[in-house]
C-alpha cells in the first residue's frame, strides 16, 4: 500500500479575524496611527467624534491600500499599465521612481539579423 500526500489548501491561514492578512493588519494599524494626530487635534477642540471619524477614515485608507488591486480601465492610461497590480506595490515603484531623481532605465535588447 502507497502513501500519497494531499495537497493542503493553505489559502487564508494568514488570515487575522477572517479579513485582516498580515499586510492589511500592519497598513491598517500605520493608517489609524497617522489619524491619531488629526484625533488629538480635533480632542483638543472639543470634536472627538469627528477626530474618531477621521481616525477611522485613515485605517480605511490603510487597509484598501493594502487588500485591493488596481483596476484595469482601458481608456485610463496608468491603470492600463498597472491594471491587476498591488496598489501598495505601485506605491513602492512610485517611491523609488521619485527617489532616483525620475529616471527609469530601460534595457533593450539587441536584435541580430539571422541570414
Amino acid at each position: 500500500m502507497q502513501i500519497y500526500q494531499i495537497p493542503r489548501n493553505y489559502k487564508g491561514e494568514s488570515r487575522i479575524l477572517s479579513i485582516f492578512s498580515t499586510k492589511a493588519l500592519i497598513y491598517t494599524v500605520v493608517g489609524m496611527l497617522i489619524g491619531l494626530i488629526p484625533y488629538y487635534l480635533f480632542k483638543i477642540l472639543g470634536m472627538q467624534i469627528i477626530g474618531i471619524i477621521i481616525d477611522l477614515i485613515f485605517a480605511v485608507i490603510g487597509f484598501s491600500i493594502a487588500t485591493f488591486k488596481i483596476p484595469e480601465i482601458k481608456k485610463i492610461e496608468l491603470t492600463r499599465k498597472t491594471g491587476g497590480e498591488n496598489i501598495d506595490e505601485v506605491i513602492k515603484r512610485w517611491i523609488k521612481y521619485k527617489r532616483k531623481g525620475n529616471t527609469v532605465y530601460v534595457l533593450k535588447k539587441e536584435e541580430t539579423k539571422d541570414e
